[in-house]
């Protein structure tokens, strides 16, 4: 389904930021892979979490949910037999998976967002779990990707990080059930470093040592350990979040997020900085943030490795500030459901916006008095896009329809519904 942004002259509201996508499906992940039963509270419902909950089903946890929690019996180190594994279109959920799938004789990851997931390279971890003895078939790099596992064995492992922490954390994951003892040492760049943050901070939560290096570039893992079943609790979501927050930052509004936590290892929390520097009139205190926007904004640079999945939504922002902003150390944003360079400015550009890529560099010259818009422009069935490029309808002249913005459930199902309750006129189309 598409979607029709009008502009909106402003935005007032208050309510709870979702659930982190982030931390639930690491912490569904953790209560899988631990002997006895878990619970989580207010964790996420999007179609990456939704993956997950449908994968450590087929393996063989047991799930009971209610509004306010989800109770798991995890399968321990012994995950069920199956032949094929659906992911659906979610990256992060693919890679932990992987990892664990090293304990099965025979299971494919099938393909079915060839067009987007199917189309995103997986090498990087393909070459480390065949240093754990484990075959694996695959499509240069992509799905469809078969796991011939079943006896992983650690010891020193090599793993590039330049592409996807992902990577990394899968491996996290999955090290300590192994009988041997590991070190895993970091090639190259590690991109979206804080991200592993949030992984060594869940597997510690889960009862399971790691010992880091201050850098993240190796660790030491122990091995034959043993998840503990536990009781989590979700916090707000900072990537969902930044297109509200950036959304309420370009027009004249009075909104208020509560639920996202002011000293959260979440990269994306510095839209919070990115948007006071940008001198945006907020406060982020007693883990809520209250915006009064006037629309008005000054251009930043910024490095955007440590806040991947925020960038999109402070360029939607830079798009009306006065000046040129910078946003640097963005390569890895090519690598994500669609190209977030290339693609992503491409549509910003039929809007109006005046923007320039470079290979890890997104350039925007503002446009203080706003775009015209008036078009339609393609989301390249990518969630964050949708957000982003909403944001920007906000403040064009004429209406924006976005394509197939019904994707943006991949992370934030509730999204428009939300922009709608602050006031934004927002209007489905098939």
């Amino acid at each position: 389904m598409d979607v029709i942004v009008k502009p909106a002259s402003s935005l007032k509201g208050q309510f709870g930021a979702l659930s982190s996508k982030n931390y639930t499906t690491r912490y569904l992940l953790a209560a899988a892979l631990a002997d006895g039963t878990s619970t989580i509270y207010y964790p996420a419902h999007s179609e990456d979490s939704d993956a997950m909950r449908r994968c450590i089903k087929d393996l063989g946890a047991v799930l009971e949910e209610d509004d306010e929690k989800i109770v798991i019996t995890g399968f321990g180190r012994h995950p069920r037999h199956v032949s094929e594994l659906n992911v659906g279109n979610a990256g992060a959920v693919l890679r932990f998976l992987m990892g664990i799938a090293s304990f099965l004789p025979d299971v494919t990851f099938v393909n079915t967002y060839p067009e987007s997931l199917g189309k995103r390279p997986h090498d990087d971890l393909i070459d480390a779990l065949g240093q754990l003895g484990v075959e694996v078939e695959h499509q240069q790099g992509r799905l469809p990707i078969q796991i011939r596992g079943g006896q992983p064995k650690g010891g020193k492992i090599q793993v590039s990080g330049s592409v996807s922490s992902q990577y990394l954390s899968a491996l996290l994951f999955l090290t300590p059930l192994l009988e041997e003892d590991s070190e895993i040492e970091v090639l190259n760049d590690l991109k979206s470093k804080v991200v592993i943050g949030q992984t060594l901070e869940v597997l510690e939560q889960a009862g399971i040592t790691i010992q880091a290096s201050d850098d993240y570039m190796s660790f030491k893992v122990p091995g034959r350990q043993s998840y503990q079943a536990q009781s989590y609790t979700v916090q707000g979501d900072y990537p969902g979040s930044a297109a509200i927050l950036a959304a309420a930052a370009v027009t004249q509004s009075d909104v208020t997020l509560e639920r996202l936590m002011v000293n959260s290892k979440q990269g994306e929390r510095a839209i919070v900085d990115v948007l006071q520097m940008m001198g945006v009139p907020l406060t982020h205190e007693h883990d809520t943030v209250h915006v009064q926007g006037n629309g008005k904004l000054k251009a930043v640079e910024f490095d955007g490795d440590a806040a991947t999945d925020a960038v999109l939504a402070m360029v939607a922002a830079a798009v009306f500030a006065e000046g040129t902003s910078r946003f640097y150390n963005v390569e890895n944003l090519r690598y994500k459901e669609c190209d977030r360079i290339t693609d992503y400015l491409a549509e910003l550009a039929k809007a109006g916006a005046k923007v320039e890529e470079r290979q890890a560099e997104i350039i925007v010259h503002g446009r203080p008095e706003g775009v015209e818009g008036g078009v339609e422009i393609n989301a390249h069935f990518d969630h964050r896009v949708i957000m982003a490029l909403t944001v920007v309808g906000l403040r064009a002249k004429q209406p924006l329809v976005i394509r197939d913005a019904h994707h943006v459930a991949k992370s934030y199902p509730q999204y428009f519904e939300h922009l709608t309750a602050l006031g934004a006129n927002v209007e489905w189309v098939k």
